[in-house]
């Protein structure tokens, strides 16, 4: 919202000044990780040291299979 807004001032500021619009970075407040990213963060660091050589695709999908199985989910499927 607050980004959406700055936005808006940017290009009505540079309207005024006869100038192109430029984009900038506006900071926008980023969400928290949830346990999924978290998990598979931890997961594929800790895959990566055992199989340093295997792709990371390969890693992905065995990390994504080891949060089917965790009890560190909340809500969702039972």
């Amino acid at each position: 919202m607050f980004a959406e807004g700055a936005k808006a001032q940017a290009k009505v500021e540079a309207k005024k000044a006869g100038k192109a619009v430029v984009k900038k970075a506006v900071k926008v407040a980023k969400r928290a990780p949830s346990a999924y990213n978290k998990h598979m963060k931890k997961e594929l660091a800790r895959l990566k040291k055992k199989h340093p050589k295997t792709p990371h695709a390969t890693l992905f999908k065995k990390a994504a299979k080891s949060w089917k199985g965790s009890k560190k989910k909340k809500g969702g499927k039972k």
